[in-house]
Parts: structure tokens; sequence; C-alpha cells
């Protein structure tokens, strides 16, 4: 049965999961609760998007065989970095209180005053602020549920990548 699933179906799906997520993070958690992203929150949203993006020229493309198995290696390669991404947060989130480290500036001001590849460091650093849990799901903390999210679209894209097309 999965196997008569049209790709350009799955990858539409993948573009539409990108999106819910991205909406839901966007007015739920920040115009709704007013929880401002982190700097490490901000990162997998990146990929978020990217792997969104990707799924979305996928499903409008859509490729051939080849094409196909590229799309879904790109894709899988926005989730994995994503969810590498989640990992460190949730260990941050999970450090003894003594052991968290002091809170950074911000984003924006690292952006507007600091070299790229030092804020690009200094981002995947994560601070004070990213250790915090903020809200809270099934027990589950924001990065807990990106890295589940991750992780799925990860083992959705790698299917997509090795199963043999109709």
């Amino acid at each position: 049965m999965l196997q008569t699933l049209s790709p350009r179906l799955v990858f539409a799906g993948l573009a539409i999961t990108a999106l819910a997520a991205m909406l839901f993070a966007r007015l739920y958690l920040e115009e709704f609760l007013g929880l401002a992203p982190c700097p490490l929150c901000m990162t997998q949203r990146f990929f978020v998007v990217l792997w969104g993006g990707i799924a979305l020229l996928a499903a409008l493309h859509n490729p051939a065989t080849t094409g196909r198995r590229v799309y879904a290696g790109l894709c899988s390669l926005a989730a994995i970095a994503g969810g590498a991404v989640a990992v460190r947060h949730v260990w941050l989130q999970h450090l003894p209180p003594d052991q968290v480290p002091a809170c950074g500036p911000s984003l924006e001001y690292m952006l507007e005053t600091l070299p790229f590849s030092e804020t690009l460091s200094m981002v995947m650093m994560g601070d004070g602020n990213c250790a915090e849990t903020m809200w809270t799901f099934l027990g589950l903390s924001i990065p807990e549920q990106t890295l589940i999210m991750a992780s799925g679209v990860t083992l959705v894209c790698l299917w997509q990548l090795f199963r043999k097309y109709p």
C-alpha cells in the first residue's frame, strides 16, 4: 500500500508538515503565548523551512526517479541537520542549573555586529536562554517535539530515497 503512494503526494505532505510547524511556532507560540524564540529555536526553524522548501519544490517539479532521489536526499539532510540542532537544544535543557551557559546577546544583535562565522558558532553553542523550557506538550519541550518531527521527516525522506518506484 505504501509503495503505491505518489512521490509527489509524499513530498507535498512533507511541505505541508513544515508549513504547519512554522504556523504553529509563529502564530501560536510567538503571537498567542508571547514566547520569543532563542537562537537555537531560530536555527531549527531554518532547517524546517529548508526541508519544507525542498519538499515543495519536489512536489511542484515532480521529477523522474533520479530527481526524486536527489530531492529526498537533500530533504533528509536538512531534516537531519535540524534534528542535530534539536539534540543540542535538548541537551542544554537537561543540564544541571549550575552548568547552564550564561545568556548571550540576541540573534539580531549578533547578525548586525559580528562576522557570520562567529555568529554561527555562538548560535550553535546556545546560551542560558536556550536552556530554559518555556512550554511543554505531553511533557515534551519544544525542541524535543522538533526532534521527534525531524526524526519522522528523516525516516519519510529516507524511505522516499530508497523505495522502488512503480
